[in-house]
């Protein structure tokens, strides 16, 4: 049963137990309650997690993220005449794994980067729906995204760059230029959580955001036109 998360600032996944506004809890969420072990599949990665039931003010804050999200959840709840459960996966210490049928090197990369575009897509979109606050959902998806461009360049920068550095030494002027675009892309993304965390301004916050994806968007298809070709090569 695939699952919609909710984003919380990187370090868990927050789940709904909507069953379409049925009367009944769903299937899944008995399942995680008798047995809190799971794996997250998001994209590339499969995660160990352990499942948490949230309650009380924990759950409500979480509930009125979603809503303010997405009012549809409300309807939901409405719907179903019962309160939805909201449970948080908390990820287990230890690396990530590969997805089974993750594809190739190349392959990989792409889809990590096909999530940061639907990350910003969403982002666009609530900043377009911005009117006088910052919703509590926005500023955590931004602190999600944030900390997810922060991890995945520094990989880049301290693993994959100096792999294919020492294996295709023709390709350090791009290295060079990608390594100086994440510098880029992470002064752009600091100005934007400034943005988001400080007095409301949807002028700038959609400024901010608009400068952020039009530089991610070209680092994102600069770096799949000179590395996944060479990723691939090198991975064979």
């Amino acid at each position: 049963m695939p699952l919609g998360y909710l984003p919380d600032g990187g370090h868990r996944f927050l789940v709904i137990g909507s069953a379409g506004g049925s009367p009944r809890h769903p299937a899944w969420f008995h399942n995680v309650v008798a047995n809190p072990q799971v794996t997250v599949e998001d994209g590339v990665f499969v995660v160990d997690a352990l499942a948490d039931v949230l309650h009380g003010e924990e759950r409500g804050g979480a509930f009125a993220r979603a809503v303010e999200s997405d009012p549809g959840w409300a309807e939901y709840e409405r719907r179903s005449g019962r309160t939805l459960p909201v449970v948080a996966l908390r990820p287990l210490p230890g690396p990530p794994r590969y997805a089974e049928g993750a594809g190739s090197g190349g392959a990989m990369l792409t889809r990590v980067h096909d999530a940061f575009r639907r990350e910003l897509a969403l982002i666009r979109n609530e900043v377009a729906a911005t009117g006088a606050s910052v919703g509590v959902q926005l500023r955590m998806n931004c602190l999600t995204l944030c900390a997810g461009l922060r991890n995945h360049h520094a990989g880049e920068d301290g693993m994959l760059f100096p792999m294919l550095a020492e294996q295709r030494p023709d390709l350090a002027t791009t290295l060079e230029r990608l390594r100086v675009e994440h510098e880029r892309v992470a002064a752009l993304v600091a100005q934007l959580q400034v943005a988001v965390d400080g007095p409301a301004d949807p002028a700038l916050l959609r400024r901010e955001v608009d400068r952020l994806v039009d530089e991610l968007e070209q680092h994102l298809a600069y770096e799949e036109e000179q590395v996944v070709p060479a990723l691939d090569a090198a991975l064979r």
